[in-house]
């Protein structure tokens, strides 16, 4: 390796047990064995690999345990400076298999800006409904997410919101489209402190000023499921909605919606892909032929 760079044996010394060492390297040197092009190795390629793994291996904590070997691979190839991205951090064995999305059912995005139109008797409610319904249908954040917004994860001179992790969902920052940016000015200058009673941090809240919660956010839709009378609307097919138009009509890769979805499995995202040609078809047998990922 070069000057003052440690080998990968080293480096793995001083960040896990010797045991763990010997293990992580045997499978390391096997995997690049069988791949000699992994040090250029991107994200399809990782989860390719992986899927040959569990044709061979059912056992889950035995791919766990491949993968974590494989993670640091790339962990000491980014550490020092041999390559600028990691192409599997966000990787993970699912344990539990998924249930199938009927994607036909969702919502495209010219439906779900219908949410937007939604009057109220009360101006602030107007702007606070837009705002909570414009985090659902651009963002396409959790009920419990929004709920857990506190005023400071909204950063408007970066344009960005951060969204806190959870047990099922990554931690992520994303990006406001450009319409929200005088909509949130206006509530959180104008509306929030007019609905504000004594004091909280949470971005959103009630007409009686309060912060808002998982169950307010599911009531506040409930009215709006007469614009689809034979269709299932409340915020989990909202959120479902946007995954798969990021998907599907955005044409995001992948990997990329993984991130802005916060799945914590790429087999989840995978989910909403609509296979409707023999190419997708392929594409997808390819990558995830009955493999939980």
């Amino acid at each position: 390796m070069e000057n003052n760079k440690p080998d990968l044996e080293n480096y793995l010394r001083g960040i896990v047990a010797e045991k763990t060492v010997q293990s992580y390297l045997y499978t390391i040197n096997h995997f690049l064995k069988t791949n000699p092009k992994a040090k250029r190795y991107q994200y399809k390629d990782i989860v390719k690999h992986m899927d040959k793994v569990s044709q061979k291996q059912s056992n889950v904590q035995y791919r766990i345990r491949i993968l974590s070997a494989i993670k640091k691979y790339y962990d000491y190839l980014v550490m020092y400076g041999y390559r600028n991205d990691h192409p599997c951090r966000k990787l993970n064995i699912k344990i539990k298999g998924n249930q199938t999305i009927q994607v036909q059912d969702l919502f495209n995005s010219t439906e779900m800006q219908l949410l937007m139109e939604r009057e109220n008797r009360y101006k602030h409610l107007d702007v606070r409904n837009n705002v909570l319904i414009s985090l659902l249908i651009y963002q396409g954040l959790a009920s419990d997410e929004i709920a857990r917004l506190a005023l400071k994860d909204v950063d408007l001179d970066n344009g960005t919101v951060y969204i806190k992790g959870s047990a099922n969902l990554n931690k992520r920052t994303l990006e406001l489209v450009p319409k929200q940016i005088i909509l949130f000015h206006n509530y959180i200058n104008e509306t929030r402190p007019a609905l504000l009673r004594g004091s909280s941090d949470k971005f959103i809240l009630t007409k009686l000023g309060q912060p808002i919660v998982v169950n307010s956010i599911h009531a506040m839709i409930e009215p709006l499921r007469g614009i689809f009378p034979d269709r299932k609307l409340n915020p989990q097919t909202i959120r479902m909605s946007v995954i798969c138009n990021w998907l599907n009509e955005k044409n995001i890769p992948l990997e990329r919606v993984q991130e802005l979805a916060g799945h914590k499995w790429p087999g989840t995202t995978e989910k909403y892909i609509k296979v409707n040609s023999s190419h997708q078809r392929e594409l997808i047998n390819r990558y995830f032929p009955n493999v939980n990922l």
